[in-house]
């Protein structure tokens, strides 16, 4: 199988590196490395089109070799996936170790869900990995104590059972491991983030009187008890969370209260104008 490992922590990132070992040693792993050249969290689905891509080679410790971008997360994809390297294409797309959680709503702004979720767009599984810190977090800030190697063992042994059971189409599993030793694993639907955000003014600019300095976000709010089920809830009580994911955002529901409701009047003064 060929599998396309990136991230949006950066080529360097522990997490990534420890994940890539985990998966040289499973049989039958065709590996690429590409992600970006740096740090580009919470990029969500950014992609570069104002501007080329800068793409170069990067030689781990180990000897191996990966790709070093200077774009998003989802432009590594699109670059091993367009022929970066020739005559590969991915099979199945890893993204991870991620520094941190990524849980209920704030998946939407993470350059490793981003990652996965494009891998589906281009009819491809995903896999979307991260780690809790030792400070065991609710919220995007963490401490720089990470043990990555329980995370890193059971997605290679995820992504082994995938070559064998694949991924219902257009799904990827969005997982994340508690920053302690595992009690359990809960398949859980996402929870909701809320956070004590405040918008503070921490300085103004003497220079510029009209330039101020702000901080925007909060600490995250402890789960409550209707959120029991969720991967917030599963990460709170130390319990990986797998969560499986489709990029279909319709509100089905919704199509079927609209249609029932009409909007073609809402055309009738346009055309009345038009034909006078």
């Amino acid at each position: 199988m060929r599998v396309l490992l990136t991230n949006d922590d950066g080529i360097e990132a522990e997490g990534l590196g420890r994940l890539r070992e985990a998966l040289l040693e499973l049989p039958g792993i065709d590996l690429l490395v590409v992600a970006p050249d740096g740090n580009r969290s919470a990029m969500a689905r950014s992609i570069t089109v104002r501007r080329p891509l800068w793409v170069q080679e990067f030689s781990f410790a180990d000897g191996g070799v990966g790709y070093a971008t200077d774009g998003t997360p989802v432009d590594c994809v699109r670059l091993a996936s367009l022929g970066l390297v020739d005559g590969w294409a991915p099979e199945l797309v890893v993204a991870g170790v991620n520094h941190g959680s990524n849980l209920g709503d704030d998946i939407t702004y993470s350059g490793t869900v981003a990652a996965a979720l494009e891998a589906i767009v281009l009819g491809l599984p995903g896999i979307a990995v991260s780690q809790q810190s030792a400070a065991l977090e609710l919220d995007f800030r963490q401490s720089e104590s990470f043990d990555f190697t329980a995370a890193a063992a059971f997605t290679a042994r995820l992504v082994a059972e995938l070559a064998a059971t694949p991924l219902a189409e257009g799904t990827l599993l969005n997982v994340n491991f508690p920053g302690r030793a595992p009690e359990g694993i809960e398949v859980a639907r996402l929870g909701r983030r809320l956070y004590r955000d405040a918008l503070a003014l921490l300085e103004r600019d003497p220079a510029q009187p009209n330039r101020r300095l702000y901080r925007v976000y909060g600490e995250a709010v402890e789960p409550s008890d209707e959120e029991a089920d969720t991967d917030v809830a599963a990460i709170a009580s130390g319990r990986v969370a797998v969560t499986p994911l489709h990029f279909d955002l319709t509100d089905h529901t919704g199509v079927r209260a609209l249609l029932e409701h009409g909007l073609d009047h809402l055309l009738e003064p346009a055309r009345r104008t038009s034909e006078s």
